[in-house]
């Protein structure tokens, strides 16, 4: 069974990472919903969802503990509002066909997390993660120029995420119980919401509505799904294997829109990519041979 552990590993990165490349499927499918209310599900159903779980794996008297410990309590409001913010923006990102820019937003999220590495828990940076940090700023520089705006998509995906694995890291919780926290803390208001809107009548679930209810209801198992499969990888890999499965992410997000959503991919865009899987492949190459030199 122990010489097995690599390959469950694998394949559950491989699950995790394009089920979350494929996302935008899903959301597009409930496109037609206001993003702020198609959020309100996701977490109400979240909850629902992740606390089967945990009463399946006993896992209730870590939660416990966790609203017992006010420091972590505070930390996991502050990766709420962080992962929340991210999921908002890329919910209204797929329904207004950014998929795209939303991808280039992961994609650097990598190095993003190494810039927030140097200055928030001081580490340092080698001088090819230099390079790699230059060649994403020049791409995204790049873009900027030929376009005339800001690609606020991207840069706000990659922030609100990247300091969204900054906070986690400082947070000394499981998965699990992390994430169920997280969307515990911020449910109540949400539920508030959505009855509100259902009273009023401008709520979207309904009986009367089957197949858009059906959906949001979907929202809890396509968060939590790959949640569970991405704990079954971290367990059975090397966190540096575990690194290079998460461009599947970024990348299946990438075709979608090219090849499924026409997207409008300009040179420009190509060239921005480019730069951005140069230093993505650099950065990549640098933590490997780091890792191995060990």
């Amino acid at each position: 069974m122990k010489n097995n552990k690599p390959l469950t590993g694998a394949l559950a990165a491989l699950a995790a990472f394009s089920l979350w490349g494929a996302i935008p499927i899903y959301f597009k499918a409930v496109s037609t919903i206001p993003a702020f209310e198609i959020l309100a599900h996701r977490i109400v159903w979240t909850v629902v969802f992740l606390s089967i779980i945990i009463t399946l794996k006993g896992s209730i008297s870590n939660v416990f503990e966790v609203f017992q410990n006010k420091k972590l309590l505070l930390t996991l409001m502050l990766s709420s509002l962080l992962i929340s913010s991210n999921w908002l923006v890329f919910i209204w990102a797929v329904a207004h066909d950014r998929v795209l820019e939303a991808s280039l937003g992961y994609f650097t999220t990598p190095i993003v997390s190494v810039a927030l590495g140097m200055c928030f828990l001081r580490e340092r940076l080698r001088t090819w993660q230099w390079f790699a940090v230059g060649l994403s700023v020049l791409g995204v520089s790049n873009l900027v120029w030929s376009h005339g705006a800001i690609p606020w998509v991207a840069i706000t995906v990659s922030i609100t995420f990247g300091l969204y694995g900054l906070v986690r890291k400082i947070a000394e919780v499981d998965a699990f119980s992390g994430l169920f926290v997280e969307t515990a803390l911020i449910v109540l208001p949400m539920l508030v919401y959505l009855i509100f809107i259902g009273i009023n009548g401008t709520g979207v679930y309904s009986s009367s509505n089957e197949k858009l209810s059906g959906l949001l209801m979907m929202a809890g198992l396509v968060t939590a799904i790959p949640l569970i499969l991405f704990a079954i990888a971290a367990k059975r890999l090397k966190l540096s294997t575990l690194g290079f499965f998460q461009y599947i992410t970024p990348t299946g997000q990438f075709l979608l829109a090219v090849f499924l959503y026409n997207e409008p991919f300009l040179d420009s865009h190509l060239i921005t990519f480019a730069i951005i899987w140069l230093a993505l492949t650099i950065y990549s190459f640098d933590s490997f041979t780091a890792h191995s030199q060990k």
